[in-house]
């Protein structure tokens, strides 16, 4: 059960670094990547908005399991987006690399917490 613990927060805590540090890069190297992948301007406030909701709702152990699935399923939805994005301008697969890393720590991440609470509801 400890090791599940520690592969949850592990996993968990980059997740959220990446999207905190996600939130807040809005340089002209974010501008002209959107810009590649055909990407309106204004979706990356509300992908910003939508990461700085998800993480608080994955890093506070009080959220409401219900919560914590919603923000689980928005993050899988962006990574797959950021994924889809990538392979249709023909990118070089390096480039979409991050996004693949990220959604495997996301499903590990998702499927330690669900240990957890199987745990917590077994004891």
């Amino acid at each position: 059960m400890k090791s599940t613990k520690i592969i949850y927060w592990v996993t968990t805590s980059i997740i959220c670094l990446f999207a905190s540090t996600a939130i807040f890069m809005n340089t002209k190297m974010a501008i002209d990547g959107a810009t590649h992948l055909g990407i309106p301007h204004y979706l990356g406030l509300e992908v910003s908005i939508g990461q700085l909701i998800g993480l608080v709702l994955l890093i506070i152990p009080a959220v409401p399991a219900r919560f914590k699935e919603w923000a689980y399923v928005g993050f899988g939805i962006m990574y797959l987006t950021a994924l889809n994005a990538h392979l249709s301008v023909s990118d070089p697969i390096a480039n979409s690399i991050m996004a693949i890393v990220f959604f495997i720590l996301l499903l590990v991440s998702y499927t330690s917490y669900h240990k957890i609470l199987a745990a917590k509801k077994a004891s």
